[in-house]
């Protein structure tokens, strides 16, 4: 008996497996900041792109430093309740920026992060993830967005950034230079907030988390 399979059913499961949702992360390309200062330090570009529905935007990349990471760990564990965090890389007391085996282990380990971060869905409702991976508001700012203190919402900031990048790559593209990742949006400035001043991770007081 020969057997005819379902051309329907076969484009069903293949869309259906086109339509798998997924979430890319990178964190790559460490620059040292301020590099003649006694205050320099290394940040790194985290590039996300998906086609996730709980995201606003499908691709974004922004600049962030350790201590960042350090404050969004401790946000994320107010909402998580008995949900395990992952841990971050270790802290070292006399971080060297030129040291550059301990940039990359860090690298890796920030990336490994995120990536079990953004595969736990308990964080995706969480509005300080997305304003953390997809602007490039500081902590201080992102608490303030998200208590409602700030003129824009955190969708508006969201695509503003996005904005602001498209911009950005459409200059690229007329002048041929290489994009700088990490702007900011035009209209979204630190005079925006109530409190802008911007405090290490270790320093700032605790705040109310929102949901996306």
């Amino acid at each position: 008996m020969r057997c005819y399979s379902d051309s329907s059913t076969e484009n069903k499961m293949m869309k259906d497996q086109e339509e798998e949702e997924f979430i890319t992360v990178r964190v790559q390309d460490p620059r040292i900041q301020d590099q003649n200062s006694w205050a320099s330090y290394v940040d790194y570009k985290i590039f996300l792109y998906t086609n996730s529905k709980a995201f606003t935007v499908k691709t974004s990349c922004v600049r962030r430093r350790y201590r960042e990471f350090v404050w969004l760990r401790r946000q994320l564990q107010k909402n998580a309740g008995l949900v395990p965090l992952p841990e971050l890389p270790g802290k070292k007391p006399f971080f060297q920026v030129n040291d550059i085996e301990s940039i990359e282990r860090r690298r890796q380990g920030l990336q490994q992060f995120l990536e079990k971060v953004l595969h736990t869905t308990i964080f995706l409702s969480d509005s300080q993830l997305h304003l953390f991976l997809q602007t490039q508001l500081p902590p201080a700012q992102i608490e303030s967005c998200v208590q409602g203190r700030t003129p824009f919402s955190v969708n508006k900031a969201i695509l503003e950034n996005a904005m602001c990048r498209k911009s950005v790559l459409l200059r690229e593209d007329a002048e041929a230079v290489g994009y700088e990742c990490g702007s900011s949006p035009s209209d979204i400035q630190a005079n925006d907030v109530e409190t802008s001043d911007e405090t290490p991770a270790s320093q700032e007081e605790p705040a109310a988390s929102g949901r996306i």
